[in-house]
């Protein structure tokens, strides 16, 4: 399955440290990522990432049009609901664009842990069929 995953400057972290954690999981799916969130999950996984242009230069764009076309399976969007900024992604064009096209997303880490744990048990093959 192809991932999306998207991070606000303060939660870079944070993704960092779940990629870390569910490493075996993602490491059996294709995952997609703006720039500099995808930078940084490399250096601490060493998972292949597909990287798009920074998040404010385009690259949630890039993932955009990904979800538009059916190509991204689930979306982790970890955001900073406290200090949003004007050069960070927008978060209500990726809810956006999930929901109009059927794409689970988390936003959170609680919500994060569920879907990549429910991937792992096969819970979300239905997009198999539902990209068919």
């Amino acid at each position: 399955m192809n991932i999306g995953l998207i991070a606000h400057d303060a939660k870079k972290k944070l993704m960092q440290n779940f990629c870390i954690a569910y490493r075996g999981i993602l490491s059996k799916h294709q995952l997609y990522a703006t720039g500099t969130t995808g930078r940084l999950i490399e250096e601490v996984t060493n998972l292949s990432v597909h990287k798009y242009l920074a998040g404010h230069l385009g690259g949630q764009q890039q993932m955009g049009a990904q979800i538009e076309h059916n190509e991204i399976d689930l979306v982790i969007f970890l955001r900073d609901p406290l200090t949003p900024k004007s050069h960070e992604p927008d978060v209500n064009s990726a809810v956006q664009l999930c929901d109009t096209h059927n794409i689970p997303l988390a936003t959170n880490l609680a919500t994060a842990e569920l879907l990549i744990k429910a991937l792992d048990r096969g819970d979300l093959e239905w997009r198999e069929l539902f990209k068919s």
